[in-house]
């Protein structure tokens, strides 16, 4: 008896093998997506508890000459602190961002997909925790930053997350790697 052939799968790709695997390889790949969302919130909420606690504001501890530092700062704005003004805008986004991860998540069918949307939904949910709690109140409270690189910007956690989510997603797109897994000719 001859079997029907099935097309080679990319190692990336999680489901597609047989009817009964979908299911159980989505749910596998979006416990991925929260186990490395809550990994990174606990780590970005942690080093900012501790940032808080044994560094000064503005001032600054070389760790790596003056390529890499530690220096506390309460970010209103986004990137670069940009936009101070509109700290209520960034909260706003940010709960969209995660709301769509979220829905998304339902889709997947790619690994790499799932480590990009865990950081990117870790990120974002430990820098709406700052935006939600932190003074001056809900919605417009300041983003603890303290990784100081060289004299260009100060981030935290959060925000390495979200640039590595970044450029994985940049790298599974050129790759034609889709959310759900299939690879685009």
């Amino acid at each position: 008896m001859d079997l029907p052939e099935h097309p080679p799968r990319h190692p990336d790709v999680a489901t597609h093998a047989r009817p009964d695997e979908p299911r159980t390889a989505r749910r596998h790949l979006t416990w991925l997506v929260w186990g490395m969302a809550v990994l990174v919130l606990a780590v970005d909420q942690a080093t900012k508890a501790l940032a808080v606690r044994e560094l000064v504001e503005g001032e600054r501890s070389d760790l790596v000459g003056g390529l890499l530092g530690l220096q506390l700062l309460y970010n209103p704005g986004a990137a670069f602190s940009m936009g101070e003004a509109y700290t209520v805008v960034f909260t706003v986004v940010m709960v969209v961002v995660i709301a769509v991860i979220v829905r998304s998540a339902r889709r997947l069918g790619s690994r790499g997909w799932a480590w990009a949307l865990g950081l990117l939904l870790g990120g974002a949910a430990g820098n709406l925790v700052d935006r939600m709690l932190r003074e001056p109140g809900p919605g417009r409270g300041e983003v603890v930053d303290f990784i100081a690189y060289a004299d260009w910007f100060i981030g935290n956690v959060a925000d390495v997350a979200i640039v590595g989510a970044a450029a994985l997603i940049v790298l599974l797109s050129l790759r034609g790697i889709s959310l759900d897994g299939r690879r685009d000719a």
